[in-house]
């Protein structure tokens, strides 16, 4: 950082960064228990917080949680629409982020051959 212009690109960038965790309609959870981070949850995160900000999506909710007790399906990344069922996705990797967001998160399609668990909304 040379100059108070990259200070101000610095702040407006983690502003913008901040506001994809504020709430929203949609959110996407990502298990990131000891389990999560040791399968790659760190990378999924990032690979997540890349894509909606490429795809402009800043109504989009980024939570992470701990542990839910399915270490060996683990990374786990959960989607949750307004009046839809949650959706965890398993063994997720970096490289099949962009897939569950342009179907999921965007067109409201689920990705069914990555899908673990389901919980009805009530």
């Amino acid at each position: 950082m040379k100059s108070l212009a990259d200070l101000h690109a610095l702040r407006d960038k983690l502003k913008s960064d901040l506001k994809l965790r504020k709430e929203s309609g949609t959110k996407i959870i990502i298990g990131m228990g000891t389990c999560g981070i040791a399968a790659g949850a760190r990378e999924v995160m990032a690979a997540v917080l890349d894509e909606l900000a490429r795809r402009h999506l800043t109504d989009v909710q980024v939570q992470q949680t701990g542990c839910i007790g399915m270490c060996d399906k683990e990374v786990l990344l959960d989607v949750l629409r307004p009046g839809e069922a949650r959706i965890t996705y398993g063994n997720v990797k970096p490289e099949d982020v962009s897939k569950i967001i342009a179907n999921h998160v965007v067109n409201g399609n689920i990705v069914e051959e990555m899908v673990v668990g389901k919980i009805e909304n009530k």
